[in-house]
């Protein structure tokens, strides 16, 4: 256990996970997106299901949220989503903590498909999902060019992981 209590992501936790976002986005490995959105555009995109954030001591230390992978109805059960955790916050069981609640919701939910694209030079991230029962399904190899920060100019590759529900 983290230490840390995990609630629902709310508005005025914005500030604190836009930052914990943006630290993602300097180190390379965490995104495509060059800024994070804005609360209004994270609203609209990720599902109700599941938003939560770590507190330690009133701070936001991580977050994760999920979006639809498509509206059609036959897609209804498949989320991808997102887990961050504050550079302060590494390496002490805050993201195996959110994985973990998260997905808990996601089950009740009748979410059937958990997935996420996890950068290769991520292997925190991959070994946090395996240890939380995700598999790799496959390699998109060089599926985008960095725009931005230390991989700017290079070809990218993404490892396509998935959790299926446990029933």
């Amino acid at each position: 256990m983290s230490g840390v209590r995990i609630r629902p992501l709310v508005e005025a936790d914005w500030p604190a996970v836009e930052e914990i976002y943006r630290e993602g986005i300097r180190s390379g490995n965490a995104t495509f997106d060059p800024d994070p959105p804005t609360w209004e555009g994270f609203d609209a995109t990720r599902s109700s299901i599941a938003r939560l954030v770590a507190v330690r001591e009133d701070v936001v230390v991580g977050w994760v949220a999920a979006s639809p992978v498509s509206s059609r109805d036959v897609y209804r059960g498949v989320l991808e989503h997102s887990v961050y955790v504050a550079t302060s916050a590494r390496g002490r069981g805050v993201g195996s903590d959110l994985l973990a609640a998260f997905l808990d919701a996601a089950d009740r939910a009748g979410i059937w498909t958990v997935q996420a694209s996890v950068f290769p030079e991520n292997p925190a991230s991959l070994s946090l999902h395996r240890r939380a029962g995700f598999r790799e399904v496959g390699r998109r190899e060089r599926i985008a060019l960095m725009t931005f920060g230390p991989w700017a100019g290079q070809w990218r590759d993404t490892i396509l992981i998935e959790r299926r529900r446990r029933d």
